[in-house]
């Protein structure tokens, strides 16, 4: 018997602000600028990737570079990236 599997996206499954807000919120926890970097753009890409672009004055190849499991975005383009997709950085204390 052959497994098949497909690709999961992320992207696919974030559909409401909710769903947003927790899966930002949970890669924040983890404190990994990498996965923190993918999360957004996954974030990115299911609201489409051009009209943040638009908004962020980024260009797309430069949101889908720094928005990559490489990516190093620069703390201005999370700012305009989260503030963009409807959501705020906030600090609070640590557990």
């Amino acid at each position: 018997m052959t497994v098949k599997t497909t690709k999961w996206d992320p992207a696919e499954h974030l559909e409401t602000p909710e769903d947003v807000a927790m899966y930002l919120s949970v890669a924040l926890e983890e404190n990994d600028p990498a996965l923190l970097s993918v999360a957004l753009g996954d974030i990115a890409r299911s609201k489409g990737m051009a009209a943040l672009s638009t908004e962020t004055g980024l260009t797309k190849q430069g949101l889908y570079k720094a928005l990559s499991e490489n990516g190093d975005p620069r703390l201005s383009t999370l700012m305009k990236v989260t503030k963009s997709l409807g959501f705020q950085l906030s600090i609070k204390p640590a557990a």
